[in-house]
């Protein structure tokens, strides 16, 4: 009898199954609607641009407009540098905010604020495109289409009335259309006097804030009355005209064209003091100029020479010799001692043969200066150029000659 319901069963869920699927299949036909019209296929060309717009809102900006020009070779490059920029921003960040951070926790009583932790990520920021401007001018004015959606994680400790609070920004976003203008050109390295930044429209931007460790703009109100407050901010601070200017260089020195050249023959140094652990010290001299952009000269290394002998000569470019000096230095680091001479002390054409006390600083009230250091003999000879030579010069001079 067991055996006999079983099988009728198996028999009955077989038969109610195949059933239940045709009567189905029957009724979804059945019900389908009939007025669902095909697609309409047209080709991209005939779309204008808010359309093209809505079906694709990622497109590059270069794709949209043509006067932005395509920079995949720079999204690359930063992809590619990105972890060694990313130390290098922190780092600028933190040395930027001490005295900033200094200030106000003086001015509001505010026991210690430091960065717990501070990474930009490992999404990099990448230009969807840039618009470079050509004028009159001696400036460079580049529009750059920046999209931001990174993972940074700063988390900042605020100490204050024996309450401590731990802030932490995540999930940052930053879409903006800065305009940079690099102002005035001039021939020094890295070419330009100062840099402009501003905002060509207002900034989006977009983070999560936690206190506490909980998501404080989760709070109703809060994420857009934050959101528009920053937009609002910076907009009244950078948006253009108003701009954010940055010195390089100072311009009227940097136009400075060379005026003669500095002759420099190292001669000798003389009862040099022991400045290493073991043996004697290994001296060599760097000669440099004040306001001068190029590396410091450097004579050979004596081993293990007290009173060494060079007898090497240098030639240095002069831009200005009423404000110039030639710094002199022995020693890495100046450890064994330095001297400065003005080069207005001298005479144009003619040898002058100096013999400098070497000294702990320039500070003239230094203790320590009073101690010997040894001496430093060098032959300076300016030497100006004439009208003819000065057109054709260079910022840069012959470097080291033996005798």
């Amino acid at each position: 009898m067991g055996l006999l319901s079983s099988v009728v069963g198996f028999v009955g869920f077989g038969v109610g199954i195949s059933v239940g699927i045709v009567i189905g299949y029957f009724l979804f036909i059945y019900f389908q609607p009939t007025d669902v019209k095909n697609p309409t296929i047209r080709a991209l060309v005939e779309h204008d641009s808010k359309a093209l717009e809505q079906m694709l809102p990622e497109i590059p900006l270069w794709v949209k407009n043509p006067d932005f020009d395509r920079i995949d070779w720079l999204n690359k490059f930063i992809e590619n540098m990105w972890p060694y920029l990313d130390k290098a921003i922190c780092k600028t960040a933190k040395e930027v905010t001490k005295p900033i951070i200094a200030e106000n926790c003086a001015k509001y009583k505010i026991d210690s604020v430091e960065f717990q932790t501070l990474t930009l990520g490992s999404l990099p920021p990448t230009f969807q495109g840039m618009k470079v401007y050509v004028t009159d001018e001696k400036e460079l004015i580049m529009e750059p289409s920046l999209k931001w959606a990174g993972n940074p994680n700063v988390t900042v400790v605020v100490k204050a009335y024996g309450l401590k609070a731990t802030v932490q920004v995540v999930d940052l976003q930053v879409f903006a259309l800065p305009r940079i203008t690099l102002k005035p050109l001039v021939p020094n390295f890295p070419c330009f006097a100062k840099i402009l930044v501003s905002l060509m429209e207002k900034p989006h931007v977009d983070f999560g804030l936690k206190l506490f460790g909980a998501d404080v703009m989760s709070i109703p109100g809060l994420y857009r009355f934050a959101q528009e407050t920053i937009k609002n901010q910076v907009a009244s601070m950078y948006l253009w005209p108003r701009t954010l200017e940055v010195q390089i260089m100072d311009p009227s020195k940097a136009m400075k064209k060379p005026v003669g050249i500095l002759h420099v023959n190292v001669v000798r140094a003389i009862k040099l003091k022991k400045k290493d652990f073991m043996g004697k010290s290994d001296p060599y001299v760097k000669l440099k100029l004040t306001e001068a952009t190029l590396p410091s000269k450097k004579t050979t290394v004596k081993r293990s020479n007290l009173n060494p002998e060079w007898n090497e000569e240098f030639k240095l470019v002069v831009k200005d010799p009423e404000s110039q000096s030639l710094e002199i230095s022995v020693g890495k680091h100046e450890r064994m001692g330095m001297h400065v001479v003005p080069l207005k002390d001298l005479k144009p054409e003619e040898l002058t043969s100096l013999t400098l006390d070497l000294l702990k600083n320039m500070d003239p009230n230094d203790a320590q200066n009073e101690k010997s250091r040894g001496q430093v003999v060098l032959e300076l000879t300016y030497k100006p150029f004439k009208e003819d030579q000065a057109n054709d010069s260079g910022d840069d001079a012959g470097g080291r000659k033996s005798s």
